[in-house]
């Protein structure tokens, strides 16, 4: 084999390895820790202690969401960011001091998979196309097919339906649809459910029940430790 059918049948097989190492052998980087080392010399003294103590107690946040956590996990390659950004401002002026959390919402293990064989397919074909008369024969093929022939007609029309076909189903496998809704770890609304986004007034008025009901459980179990 020459240098070009080297690179045209290494280059999917590099691709492909790399994809599957980096999809399951590759863990998720770790979280700095804190490094809490306090030095003899840095130790306040105990005047600064005692003036410490004659300090007014600062006052807590107030609001009404203070102390709620809404998470929006969203499709983000379905161009879903100006949406979910549009809830989360409209939550945070009707609850003020909630905390509004977005990520994405990945699709499932096998669409992932399929996604990141598409390339692999797309350089396969190309390169099909660009030296098939010395490929098939080594292949064990006496003559390369006919739609191979087809295809070689029209080269490049070929080579960039290829393209642009692969891209159209890769960003479909790696698309979700998701507009997920929870808060404070419960679920609120859900589109793969609904097959809808929420409105405005809509998620309002869930999250204000959520809210609601986690303050009457809460008080609940202070009446129960102090009775």
């Amino acid at each position: 084999m020459d240098r070009s059918q080297i690179l045209l049948v290494g280059l999917p097989l590099f691709l492909l390895f790399s994809d599957i190492f980096n999809l399951f052998f590759i863990p998720p980087p770790a979280k700095p820790a804190a490094h809490l080392h306090r030095h003899h010399h840095d130790s306040p003294p105990a005047v600064h202690e005692q003036l410490q103590s004659l300090e007014f107690p600062t006052r807590k946040a107030s609001g009404s969401g203070y102390g709620n956590t809404v998470s929006i996990d969203f499709c983000a390659s379905c161009s879903y960011r100006g949406t979910a950004i549009t809830m989360k401002n409209m939550l945070e002026s009707q609850f003020p001091g909630i905390n509004v959390l977005m990520a994405n919402y990945p699709a499932s293990l096998p669409k992932r998979v399929l996604g990141k064989l598409v390339p692999i397919v797309q350089f396969s074909v190309i390169g099909v196309i660009m030296g098939g008369e010395h490929i098939f024969p080594r292949l064990g093929f006496a003559a390369p097919p006919q739609w191979y022939y087809s295809m070689r007609a029209n080269r490049f029309g070929s080579m960039a339906s290829t393209w642009l076909l692969g891209n159209f189903l890769q960003s479909y496998l790696q698309s979700s649809g998701a507009f997920e809704v929870y808060c404070n770890g419960e679920m609120v609304f859900s589109k793969l459910k609904e097959n809808r986004f929420p409105g405005e007034i809509e998620l309002k008025d869930l999250v204000a029940r959520r809210i609601s009901s986690s303050r009457v459980i809460d008080e609940q179990l202070q009446g129960g430790k102090w009775s």
